[in-house]
């Protein structure tokens, strides 16, 4: 894809903004830009661990973000990390982390994120600090800077 993010300057974004995460076939999805965040996180519906090769892997569940598409993305991807995350009420609980693309604007690169329940919440994706850092900078008071991606994505095998 055209410009990685990791160029001499941070792109400028707003508050929210459109990404895909190609890894999982997921072509848009509405993200909180968050810096208040330090980590990302993305909502799933259910998630179940099991072993793949001797290593550590977990499938879960993210519900289509479009209405023609009316089956959720079964995904798939090695657990790179487990560790505590309080969330803004307080709450501390271990939470599982993966490695994916994410695709915003013409920017690709790699984050890591959390899987969790963000039910109830207006974004399914949070994009925390640690994914900001040094690749993009936030105007609060913009939104959708980028507009919606536009390329279609298709799931890399796992």
């Amino acid at each position: 894809m055209a410009g990685d993010a990791n160029s001499d300057s941070p792109v400028l974004v707003g508050w929210r903004e459109w990404l895909a995460l190609p890894d999982f076939g997921i072509g848009a999805i509405k993200a909180k830009v968050d810096t208040g965040a330090r980590t990302s996180a993305l909502h799933v519906e259910t998630q179940e661990e099991f072993q793949r090769g001797g290593t550590r892997w977990v499938r879960f569940t993210i519900l289509p973000t479009s209405r023609r598409r009316k089956r959720p993305h079964v995904c798939e991807a090695p657990v790179v990390d487990e560790r505590p995350v309080t969330d803004s009420g307080g709450d501390r609980r271990l939470r599982l982390f993966i490695r994916t693309h994410v695709v915003i604007g013409a920017h690709r690169f790699e984050i890591e994120t959390n899987l969790t329940s963000r039910r109830g919440m207006m974004f399914p994706m949070l994009l925390g600090r640690t994914a900001l850092a040094g690749r993009l900078r936030v105007d609060p008071a913009q939104s959708y800077l980028l507009g919606r991606p536009r390329a279609r994505c298709r799931r890399n095998a796992a």
